[in-house]
């Protein structure tokens, strides 16, 4: 309370709301005030603050003292830049991006600031695949190829020797850089520490499917195995946990989210077998711990690998012992993870271990549909149950305005999916139709009331978000001085008063991030016509592919659609560990 309150005194003499001083007490530590005062700027590194208030605060406190070049500022920016690039999935950024990025904010030295950032300790630079190269300076002069100052270099510089391609160079903060060589360092640990074991040769023979064959062959003789492919294809790493407990191995599962889990446990036919990734490490769930540390398992399968930040990946493959086989399975068409990475591309792209790529298609219409977006090709496809129905729609109204009606009425009566088993997915939260304006839509149709809890009423569909990266649908139960009371796939969760604000949202409607790894009977997909340029083949591929049963798609986007299916998908993350792993050690 004493760090708040003095962080407030700051913040008040600054113009700052009052507000942040909670945060920034929590961001900077219990010395939060007097850093503040020597440096306004490291207001940029608490949540939500923007460079232009920071200036503000700046100017306000340190008045004539201060301008655009001061080294404070332009260190803060940087930091700045490379956490902004975070949220969207960087590790890294090029060093060239962030120069033109200060630049636009009035930096008259980009390539000094990004120098003095990174001897500060800032950021760290890094030109990847060149560590025992020399690369030239626009004077002529070598430098290492990864140091700890300078690095940032004019375009040309990082060009190398003559007839050498040129070298990128990268700048990244400490945590993703330790995140990926930690994960990149696991990863071979395991390829090199697991031994051939021929007692798999008939569980293979066994095995319900010649891709499930081919996987449980790989995992026998490989340390790490990647396996691809669809909804489907999930009975594959099922198939191999059972047949690698029928051979006494601890063998487990771990989904993304509670509804993985639960169908995964449906297709191995043994709840002990299946756990959510975020309760294996927590140890709310699984095995717990040996005497070393370490989870006790002799063969762990990650499923929805594509939701695998790089942090996460890096803490479990740290929990590993010697001699555990790591499978990471998963869809690679859908959105990529919440958090920092692309861990599941990265491993692919790398050909850093054995991949199986199923067979296994996805079946009925939905499957059909959502196997030519993979490839491309958004095609019409016989439907005689209804299984894909198309809503055309002129404007955003029509679009909430249908919705309701596919959720509340023709769904349930046509279909026979009740509203509480349909999820509305669209492009964004914001927006006439995107998850605000429909769920408001939509409790006012299926659960209207005072919102006397925070904004909830008991019966309200609700996602919790416990931490960044990580939402679970729920309904709200109760609420009372202990906080809010939520039924999560049948587990009681209780949110603290002061967290319901920031992490509960009403879930009748959710973005397609929010609905990567989860699966429901009816899907209704929200198109606007604001929407055209949120869509990529990746975020049509994933919310296409969340109904079991039944898609509809409310379409006022026009060619928008087909576009966006045909564009073939972009690298769309800066990342170091494709190669990490692509680097012999050594």
């Amino acid at each position: 309370p004493e760090a708040v309150a003095a962080t407030a005194a700051v913040l008040a003499e600054g113009g700052a709301p009052a507000a942040l001083a909670g945060p920034a007490a929590a961001t900077l530590g219990a010395q939060a005030a007097d850093a503040l005062r020597t440096d306004p700027w490291q207001l940029l590194g608490v949540p939500g603050v923007k460079p232009e208030q920071a200036d503000g605060f700046a100017r306000a406190l340190l008045g004539a003292d201060c301008g655009p070049d001061d080294e404070r500022r332009t260190a803060a920016l940087v930091g700045w830049l490379l956490e902004r690039a975070a949220l969207r999935g960087h590790t890294a950024l090029d060093a060239s991006e962030v120069r033109a990025a200060l630049a636009e904010r009035s930096v008259a030295d980009p390539e000094a600031a990004v120098q003095h950032a990174v001897a500060e300790g800032v950021v760290l630079v890094f030109q990847d695949g060149q560590e025992d190269e020399q690369v030239h300076d626009d004077q002529g002069s070598e430098a290492p190829a990864e140091s700890d100052g300078g690095g940032g270099g004019d375009e040309d510089a990082g060009a190398g020797r003559a007839g050498q391609e040129p070298v990128q160079v990268l700048l990244g903060l400490d945590r993703y850089a330790l995140a990926e060589e930690s994960l990149a360092d696991g990863l071979a640990r395991l390829v090199n520490a697991c031994e051939k074991d021929a007692d798999w040769t008939q569980a293979a023979s066994a095995a319900g499917s010649p891709s499930a064959a081919e996987l449980i062959r790989a995992v026998a003789a490989h340390g790490l195995v990647a396996h691809t492919g669809g909804e489907a294809a999930r009975a594959e790493p099922a198939a191999l946990i059972t047949a690698a407990r029928a051979l006494g191995l601890r063998a487990l599962g771990a989904t993304h989210s509670a509804d993985g889990r639960r169908r995964l446990a449906a297709a191995t036919g043994d709840p002990e077998t299946a756990v959510t990734l975020a309760g294996l490490l927590s140890g709310e769930q699984g095995p717990g711990r040996d005497g070393e540390g370490a989870i006790a398992v002799d063969l762990l399968v990650v499923l929805d690998a594509p939701q695998l930040d790089v942090e996460t990946a890096a803490i479990l493959v740290e929990s590993l012992a010697d001699g555990t086989r790591l499978v990471l399975s998963g869809d690679p068409g859908v959105l990529g993870s919440a958090g920092a990475g692309r861990v599941f591309a990265d491993v692919l792209a790398a050909r850093a271990c054995p991949q199986i790529v199923s067979r296994t298609p996805d079946p009925g219409p939905i499957g059909e549909l959502v196997s030519g977006i993979g490839i491309g090709e958004l095609n019409q496809v016989e439907a005689p149950g209804k299984e894909v129905v198309i809503v055309p729609v002129r404007d955003a109204g029509e679009a909430v305005h249908r919705t309701v009606q596919l959720v509340a009425d023709s769904v349930p009566r046509a279909i026979g999916v009740p509203s509480s088993d349909t999820q509305v997915i669209t492009v964004g939260h914001g927006g006439s139709a995107g998850t605000r304006a429909l769920n408001a839509a939509l409790k006012q149709r299926l659960n209207p009331g005072p919102g006397r809890f925070g904004g909830f009423d008991p019966g309200d569909r609700v996602v919790h978000v416990p931490a960044p990266g990580r939402a679970e649908p729920a309904v709200v139960v109760s609420a009372d001085a202990e906080g809010l009371h939520l039924d999560c796939a049948g587990t009681e969760v209780v949110v603290a008063q002061g967290r319901v604000e920031s992490s509960v949202r009403h879930g009748w409607a959710l973005s397609a991030h929010q609905a990567a790894g989860m699966r429901w009977p009816a899907v209704v997909v929200v198109l606007p016509g604001d929407a055209a340029q949120g869509l990529s083949r990746s975020w049509v591929y994933t919310a296409f592919s969340r109904g079991e049963r039944h898609l509809s798609v409310v379409h006022g986007v026009d060619q928008a659609l087909p576009r966006a299916v045909a564009q073939p998908p972009a690298q769309d993350r800066t990342t170091r560990l494709r190669a990490l792993l692509e680097t012999p050690p050594g």
